[in-house]
């Protein structure tokens, strides 16, 4: 169960996002192309500094699909505008939660 910007793992879902801090208006965007594929758009309005737009991506993430925001975790990219986050629950369930977000 895969549709490029996410995949299932064994605790959760992993996450392919791209995140643009200090946007005019926060919230999830549709997909976005990069250079590996398809990332799930991201703005929020928070700058990134000390990981401040991180965690901002991870509980706007966290609000859309209904789950605590201590279920998403960063993976990868802590510095850069993408990055892979982690998200702790059923893929049977949070995968169309996913689908509806694109």
């Amino acid at each position: 169960m895969t549709q490029g910007w996410w995949r299932a793992e064994a605790e959760g879902v992993a996450v392919r996002v791209k995140v643009q801090p200090r946007a005019r208006r926060a919230g999830l965007g549709g997909t976005a192309p990069a250079a590996d594929g398809l990332r799930l758009r991201i703005a929020v309005a928070e700058a990134p500094e000390d990981g401040k737009a991180t965690r901002a991506a991870c509980a706007a993430l966290a609000a859309a699909l209904g789950v605590a925001p201590s279920a998403v975790q960063l993976a990868q990219g802590a510095a850069a505008r993408e990055k892979l986050l982690l998200v702790s629950g059923d893929p049977a369930l949070l995968g169309p939660r996913l689908e509806a977000l694109a």
